[in-house]
């Protein structure tokens, strides 16, 4: 019996160590089948259904199997093939020029994998025997740690920006960042040196080399002077001093672009390169198409990131947290914006989770902000309303609830455009809670507040102050629509109606209110310290929101103009609206677009039903006559245009923008309104070229 039970083990390992395959070759039949299927339609089974298509690699495909890319380059390079000593200085040109190209390809959201390390030299710099070169392999190292650095701290990038695997490659942590400084001091003065004892043809190489050596150093130091987390205040001065010495270099650098080796046949695998050496690294992915920028864009890329560098130091200049905000919005309106600029631009204000510059916490901010804003009775030191130790508590924790999503604002401007209104969405839902919390806040403070002599007002003052941020994310998040492109000729009626009618009106009112409260306690106090000095003649002040007010009576003046003269438009049938399908007409296009606004309590969220009526009510007062809707328009881009020559700084760049297309509207809407360019035969095109958000109207 036991032999039989081993004999049958013995069968059992046999036939294990030798399967039967039964192959069934189905090529004909699958061909076959296919035959049934139209272009661009998929079959669904229970087993592979859209996401193991999705998924699936098509072995042999050069588009989706990474292993036949190979089958693209005629010749790769060993490492031990490399050429470690005794570079010519065009080679050395060459090669600086290349990998600060592929530094700027990983800058644009690529792998390191499939720029920067396919450098062949970055394998072992310590073999290298020219120390130019050396030092530079070690020193684009410690540009890459320190961006990463950046990149990891303010958390603002997505996978489409950057990406910052390593791939098994290492940093060199044995050498300190001053060593390496260092390092390309030698290099500098060794060529200078060189230089000196060289004839001119010689010497316009070794410049060449030169210049490079010096901007990779600069920019290091420059980096670094970012990453100090304490002092950054103080060596702001630094900073841009080595910003504009590495800015100068700029124009040499793309000079002598030429004086490399020139770009002919197998050229880049001589320099060193092999776009495949890492491909074993990547992960198993579809493989995204690397193209290397040319080094002379890569430098003009340089030259751009220097001068938003210039801007984000003057950051330092903020005091107060709503300067620093406005500071953030424009220049995450930028959109030439790179992870690097945008990194550092966080971390430059938040070095730490709420904190300011490292100095001061953000909760204090806040908190200078809103008595700023409105003065909130709790918040006037010489009432002593927070001596109460219910009312200190309930304030200082309104502010500490107030710190994340605050933090939040900031941080969503150093995102790219599209995550912006992503998570501007989300930063509503944070707004609106904080509405509930501030009218709680203001109910139980007025209980403190009334019994003060005279008796004050604090039932709107923290809601206030919330609610004015809560408009301006709407605004923002409606305005984005206009930047990423997102809205069809049909929409921009609706969404021009409701930043007319709801949303600057809202801000207006609310910034009034604001106002007339600082105005007033202003009036008071200078009435108490004037009682002695009624002889002397008192100075006319201004209201302290006066400006900004003036700005948003001419968006609304601006918006309101384009709501009309769109109305018109769609009455002579220059704009049609969508088919009235199931799934795609103008109501469910509305309640798409203004979704967001759902979670926000004020201003309430209104609906399609109003704008329909809105829209039937200035139909009706017109009597269908879209020439009176064009003169209306006319009328409302010339007030917002006078409205726009008032402020104090009318010669910023957003307002000559914004004075740029009312002019021109107001000439076009009143020759439409005069009967010119009305006819079925004239088209009409929107020109956002000058403004991303407000167009001039063309017709051709």
């Amino acid at each position: 019996m036991e032999s039989d039970y081993k004999a049958g083990l013995n069968k059992n390992v046999s036939t294990q160590q030798k399967p039967n395959y039964n192959w069934v070759d189905v090529t004909p039949e699958f061909f076959e089948s296919i035959k049934e299927l139209e272009l661009g339609e998929l079959l669904h089974g229970y087993f592979f259904g859209l996401f193991e298509a999705m998924s699936a690699i098509e072995i042999m495909d050069p588009k989706m199997d990474a292993g036949m890319m190979c089958n693209r380059e005629s010749k790769a390079i060993k490492i031990e093939e490399l050429k470690l000593g005794g570079l010519t200085i065009p080679e050395q040109i060459s090669i600086i020029d290349v990998t600060l190209a592929c530094l700027v390809s990983w800058l644009e959201g690529h792998s390191l994998a499939q720029t920067v390390f396919t450098n062949l030299y970055f394998q072992k710099p310590y073999n290298i025997e020219d120390t130019s070169i050396k030092a530079f392999c070690i020193c684009i190292y410690k540009i890459i740690e320190a961006i990463r650095d950046f990149a990891n701290r303010a958390q603002v990038f997505e996978e489409e920006d950057f990406q910052p695997a390593l791939y098994n490659y290492h940093y060199f942590s044995e050498i300190s960042d001053q060593r390496v400084i260092g390092m390309m001091r030698e290099v500098d003065e060794e060529l200078n040196h060189v230089m000196k004892s060289k004839d001119t043809k010689d010497n316009e190489l070794y410049v060449a080399l030169n210049v490079r050596i010096k901007f990779v150093r600069l920019f290091l130091q420059i980096l670094l002077s970012f990453n100090r987390r304490e002092n950054q205040t103080t060596s702001m001065g630094e900073t841009q001093r080595l910003l504009t010495t590495c800015g100068l270099l700029i124009p040499s650098l793309i000079k002598t672009v030429d004086k490399g080796v020139p770009n002919e046949g197998d050229w880049y695998f001589k320099l060193g390169f092999d776009p495949l050496i890492n491909q074993k690294l990547l992960p198993p992915t579809f493989p995204r198409y690397t193209k290397i920028k040319p080094p002379a864009d890569a430098y003009h890329y340089f030259e751009g990131l220097l001068t938003r560098l210039k801007q984000i130091c003057k950051m330092t200049n903020c005091v107060t947290f709503i300067s620093a905000l406005e500071c953030f919005v424009e220049l995450g309106h930028n959109s030439n914006l790179c992870i690097v600029s945008r990194s550092i631009m966080q971390t430059l204000y938040l070095p730490q989770p709420n904190r300011v510059f490292g100095t001061q916490d953000l909760e204090d901010c806040l908190r200078e902000w809103a008595k700023s804003f409105i003065a909130p009775p709790s918040l006037i030191t010489r009432l002593n309303i927070l001596s109460n130790s219910q009312a200190k508590d309930c304030v200082y924790s309104f502010f500490e609830h107030c710190t994340r999503p605050f933090a939040g604002f900031i941080q969503i401007c150093g995102h790219n455009r599209a995550r912006q209104r992503d998570k501007l969405a989300h930063l509503m839902e944070d707004f609106s809670a904080l509405q509930d919390e501030s009218q709680r806040v203001d109910a139980f403070l007025h209980t403190f507040t009334s019994k003060l002599d005279p008796p004050r007002e604090h039932l709107a003052s923290f809601s206030t102050w919330i609610i004015y941020h809560t408009i301006r994310i709407m605004i923002m998040f409606l305005l984005s629509g206009f930047e990423l492109e997102l809205y069809s000729a049909h929409e921009y009626q609706y969404i021009y109606w409701y930043l007319y009618q709801f949303l600057y009106g809202w801000l207006v009112s609310t910034l009034n209110r604001a106002d007339n409260v600082l105005y007033g306690n202003d009036s008071s106090v200078d009435c108490q310290k004037n009682r002695a000095k009624r002889n002397k003649p008192k100075k006319k002040k201004l209201h302290p929101y006066s400006q900004e007010i003036i700005m948003c009576h001419a968006m609304q003046s601006l918006t309101g103009a384009y709501f009309k003269t769109l109305v018109g438009f769609q009455l002579e049938g220059k704009i049609k609206p969508p088919k009235h399908a199931k799934f795609d007409n103008e109501r469910v296009r509305y309640e798409h677009r203004f979704a967001a606004f759902s979670t926000v309590a004020v201003p309430p969220p209104f609906s399609y039903a109003e704008f329909q009526m809105t829209r039937c009510q200035v139909q009706d007062t017109v009597s269908g006559n879209s020439g009176m809707l064009y003169l209306s328009g006319c009328e409302l881009f010339h007030q917002a245009r006078c409205l726009l020559d008032t402020l104090a700084q009318p010669h910023s760049p957003q307002v000559l923008d914004l004075l740029k297309v009312c002019k021109t509207n107001f000439v076009t809407m009143k020759l439409l309104a005069s009967g010119h360019k009305r006819g079925p035969e004239v088209s009409l095109d929107f020109d956002f070229t000058t403004n991303s958000c407000f167009p001039i109207y063309k017709l051709s």
